[in-house]
């Protein structure tokens, strides 16, 4: 399993410094969502005018970019524009930062929309990102995330846009804590359509002044009520060698602690659960 980090989790931070802290701390890849102010990278300089720059600085870090998590909801049918322009603006970046994922939401209006009305919007906005120039040559990987989030209902999604370019992100927080499914639930329904796993904790504390609307809030990894040690060990038992990346909220939630010490401390608590200490 490959080591990844997040830009949600380092707001402040210049690229140069996203880099070489990342390479400092013992990570083999940054997935970015946003950069300092800015959540659309395709906007910014760092990922245009200057990309030559920024790909001297990641080969000089020897780093990877893990993915490219954008904001594109392909069940939305009122935004199938958008989610199309979003694709095609990042599919130069993937192309030039050699990015093998980019991240999709669901989502879909489910008030007014059937699962099955929803995926199969999901699956006509697929094929008209799928068609763009190159994006066959990226693996678009859906996260199990609002009304996807339970491992049967993602699984209903990515077998009806029925593409090889397209599979699964495990979000190990939201299975567990919104979908209240074990690891190896989730893992047997979705299997070897996981590409890709994020990992966070988190505490039931629904009196604390920094819960977060279902009561929970975030913690440091291995010291809440999430099963992580128990997904790292199910995910080593099939052999999973994706990313699995920390996704350090620190953009949403600035209570949570400065990544300058959140990252170092994630790669020694993972590298000491591959010692089984």
């Amino acid at each position: 399993m490959r080591l990844a980090m997040t830009t949600l989790g380092c707001p402040k931070w210049d690229i140069e410094t996203v880099f070489t802290r990342a390479s400092d701390y013992g990570f083999d890849g940054v997935d970015f969502r946003g950069l300092q102010e800015n959540l659309d990278i395709t906007r910014q300089p760092e990922f245009t005018s200057e990309m030559d720059q920024t790909r001297r600085l990641l080969d000089e870090a020897g780093l990877s970019v893990s993915a490219l998590s954008s904001s594109i909801e392909i069940c939305n049918s009122d935004s199938s524009e958008e989610n199309v322009s979003r694709a095609r603006r990042l599919l130069p970046i993937a192309h030039g930062l050699d990015v093998e994922y980019i991240r999709v939401f669901g989502k879909g209006d489910s008030d007014t929309q059937s699962d099955s009305e929803m995926a199969r919007t999901g699956r006509t906005t697929m094929e008209q990102i799928l068609s763009l120039e190159g994006a066959t040559d990226v693996q678009w990987i859906v996260e199990t995330h609002d009304n996807w989030t339970q491992s049967e209902d993602c699984r209903v999604l990515v077998d009806r846009v029925d593409s090889p370019n397209v599979s699964v992100l495990w979000d190990v927080g939201h299975t567990a804590r919104t979908g209240s499914e074990s690891p190896a639930e989730t893992l047997e329904t979705l299997g070897s359509s996981i590409e890709y796993v994020h990992i966070k904790d988190a505490v039931y504390e629904p009196d604390h002044e920094y819960a977060m609307d279902d009561g929970w809030r975030y913690v440091a990894p291995g010291t809440g009520e999430l099963p992580l040690a128990e997904t790292i060990q199910l995910l080593r038992r099939v052999c999973f060698d994706g990313w699995v990346l920390f996704e350090h909220e620190k953009r949403w939630h600035p209570e949570l602690q400065d990544p300058e010490h959140a990252y170092p401390a994630f790669v020694d608590w993972f590298k000491n659960l591959s010692r089984g200490r």
